[in-house]
């Protein structure tokens, strides 16, 4: 049965073709090398470490035995499962399908049926290669379906390109600039929202071709016009989505499991203006679910049975403080029996607040410390001290919750010395795990308004500033991953923060996944350290049994 709309969760590109993609910039760009620190090289393929470790369990199984891979996308999209819900909820009917790499043969039997369109979200792409891909396979499979495109990667090129193209508020639409349509051309989609939200947007768009009209009249759009190709952009009026009203019913929305391990959210938008961040300037204000809501949602999610771990994405969940504490007394009290995970925010806590979360099953949190220098907090507008960050840190392990730190290096003002602290804080309070990451210098960010005042050059990976340029940023963050031994690296490729909940809902305990990640990370330091070839070779292939052995135990 045809669908109004069939809603693209996530295209990861094969790592391969990634890894190619970004050698051709050279081998000691600060993308490739970004991105080196996620894969090691076993028998000279590079592999990421979610390959790895099946590669490793291959190994370990009884001869013969069937062993179902470890996938980092298979936690249900909430991206796309939150679009799907919304579009059922206003009269038209809606499916998704979850991962594009893996549902190829669904996704090409549900484009056979002739839907009315398709939406593809890019929560998590920096360029348009993954969407593309996703495009050129829909229209091989059906010429004539429309292609809506939104989600930060659009709203990126709009910001970067098309600023002078934006229509005032009641005006027709008008053409765009020759660079956004530069970069939305390349994509080859129909249509693309531009809103922070963009969920009533589609539905007006899916209410329009349902018509058979234009989409002209529908604000936060650009639409190649039908005929001539021509790229116009329509009004901007944002949405104020009701996130209660529009809260995922899960026991309605998929016949298929759920899986072991689901994402949700409680929260849109972020309290706070972090210099290196446009998530709040794109969402808007932050926007609460009442607590009925989130009960709501929790109990649906209980009654389809199976769910082990539930993440929170919301980007200050315990934000405010006294909604936090009512959140976790509200799981103390109904039992789940879910653990959960989320974003957490060390100057937004007590010790009453550290007690309910352990108490409500709290099992790991994703901080982002971005610093231990305070000169580098105070400029990126961190409302937090390295002194809360520190106590917080306590306070989590005292508890036995997980605790994974991201930092960000080379941000404007940096030098050695604010380097020198920021390995310091991780040596000194040993999180769980941690990554450092280079500083992507990303337009739209409230940063981009200090460029003269840092002397900022350049952007994305490639920039320099008074105190730092990125070679040298690059060359710290490999000098760190080398040095600290106190705390274990976290690559970011496929193997995020919330690989931890995935894969311990999957059968793998807490302390086979550090033992696996030491022995992977000692791997990975034979790659970034200055090794004789020949020596690494063999010591790569020495690491590589140790790393086979230690599953075996475990």
């Amino acid at each position: 049965m045809s669908v109004d709309c069939i809603v693209i969760g996530y295209n990861e590109t094969p790592f391969d073709t990634y890894e190619g993609l970004l050698r051709t910039c050279g081998t000691q760009s600060e993308a490739y090398r970004d991105l080196r620190l996620s894969f090691v090289d076993v028998d000279g393929q590079p592999t990421p470490y979610i390959d790895l470790l099946n590669l490793v369990r291959s190994r370990v199984a009884a001869p013969g035995a069937s062993v179902p891979p470890f996938h980092s996308g298979a936690i249900p999209n909430l991206a796309a499962a939150y679009l799907t819900n919304f579009l059922r909820q206003h009269g038209f009917t809606a499916d998704y399908v979850n991962l594009f790499q893996r549902e190829k043969s669904r996704l090409a039997d549900l484009l056979a049926q002739q839907p009315r369109c398709v939406a593809i979200t890019t929560t998590f792409y920096v360029i348009n290669l993954p969407v593309s891909e996703m495009v050129q396979f829909i229209r091989a499979c059906n010429s004539t379906v429309p292609i809506v495109v939104g989600g930060p990667l659009i709203a990126n090129h709009a910001r970067r390109f098309g600023a002078a193209s934006v229509p005032s508020p009641g005006a027709a639409p008008q053409r765009i600039d020759a660079e956004l349509e530069t970069a939305l051309a390349d994509l080859d989609a129909d249509i693309y929202v531009i809103e922070g939200q963009g969920e009533l947007t589609l539905a007006r768009v899916l209410d329009r071709l349902q018509r058979g009209a234009s989409p002209a009249d529908v604000p936060n759009l650009v639409y190649r016009e039908a005929g001539t190709g021509v790229y116009w952009r329509t009004r901007t009026e944002p949405e104020q989505n009701d996130l209660d009203a529009a809260r995922i019913d899960w026991r309605r929305l998929s016949t298929d499991p759920l899986g072991r391990t689901i994402q949700m959210r409680t929260a849109r938008s972020c309290a706070f203006s972090c210099a290196f961040c446009n998530y709040p300037e794109r969402a808007g204000r932050l926007t609460l679910s009442h607590l009925d809501s989130v009960r709501a949602e929790l109990d649906s999610i209980r009654e389809r049975g199976g769910v082990m771990n539930v993440v929170f994405i919301d980007d200050t969940f315990n934000v405010p403080l006294a909604r936090f504490k009512d959140l976790c007394r509200m799981m103390i009290a109904e039992r789940y029996g879910f653990e959960w995970y989320s974003y957490f925010r060390c100057s937004n806590a007590d010790t009453e607040a550290f007690d309910l979360m352990a108490e409500s099953q709290c099992k790991g949190v994703f901080l982002g410390i971005e610093s231990g220098s305070p000169t580098i907090l105070k400029n990126m507008s961190k409302a937090a001290t390295v002194e809360k960050y520190e106590e917080g840190i306590r306070q989590l392990k005292a508890r036995g919750i997980l605790t994974f730190g991201s930092f960000i290096l080379g941000f404007p003002g940096e030098t050695d010395e604010t380097v020198r602290e920021t390995r310091d804080f991780i040596v000194r309070t040993r999180p769980d795990f941690y990554r450092v990451q280079l500083w992507y210098c990303e337009a739209g960010t409230p940063i981009e308004r200090q460029r003269d005042k840092y002397r900022i050059v350049g952007d994305g990976f490639v920039w320099e500033h008074a105190t730092m340029d990125s070679l040298t940023a690059m060359d710290r963050v490999e000098e760190i991953f080398l040095g600290v031994r106190e705390s274990e690296w976290l690559p970011q490729w496929s193997f995020d923060f919330w690989i931890i909940p995935y894969l311990r809902g999957e059968g793998l305990t807490r302390e086979g996944f550090t033992q696996f990640m030491r022995r992977a990370n000692r791997l990975l330091a034979l790659q970034i350290a200055s090794v004789n070839p020949r020596e690494r070779e063999v010591l790569q292939a020495q690491g590589f049994e140790e790393l086979v052995q230690c599953s075996r135990q475990n």
